[in-house]
């Protein structure tokens, strides 16, 4: 009989939950017929965070993703009226990418999606609980890897 792995097992766990959670969050996006999809919502909540329009090569970078990708997401998202692009004033080589009013309202209910989801998500856990929860998931994100000898 072989030992259990417990590391394997966690990474597994976290696997599961992952999956779980873009199901539900997805469910949620889907429930309220936004138009958007996660990467879509992803790109949006990315864009938010900017005091002014950033480039396309921000958004990749920030993204962690190719900026071939970010194109294709802010073609969609222009279709849909939720960006435009505008251009740089001060360079007008450059193109910086801006929320629309329609992305702004479409902003506002992906937070309330994101939030009934959190709340699905969490429901089986105490207050306590999700200070926890909360705590350690901090430390994994932030990849802090110093331990007290």
């Amino acid at each position: 009989m072989t030992n259990p792995d417990p590391e394997g097992l966690l990474a597994e766990q976290l696997l599961r939950l992952t999956r779980r959670v873009h199901r539900i969050q997805k469910r949620h996006l889907q429930e309220r017929d936004l138009g958007v999809t996660p990467a879509q919502s992803r790109l949006l909540r990315t864009l938010a965070q900017y005091a002014s329009p950033p480039r396309m090569a921000d958004l990749a970078e920030r993204l962690e993703v190719v900026p071939r990708a970010v194109t294709t997401l802010v073609d969609g998202l222009e279709t849909s009226g939720k960006v435009r692009r505008v251009p740089d004033p001060a360079n007008r080589r450059v193109t910086r990418i801006e929320l629309t009013e329609d992305g702004h309202r479409t902003l506002t209910e992906l937070r309330a999606a994101r939030r009934s989801a959190a709340a699905e998500i969490l429901a089986p856990l105490s207050e306590e609980q999700r200070d926890a929860l909360g705590g350690l998931l901090d430390t994994l994100v932030d990849g802090e890897t110093a331990r007290p000898c």
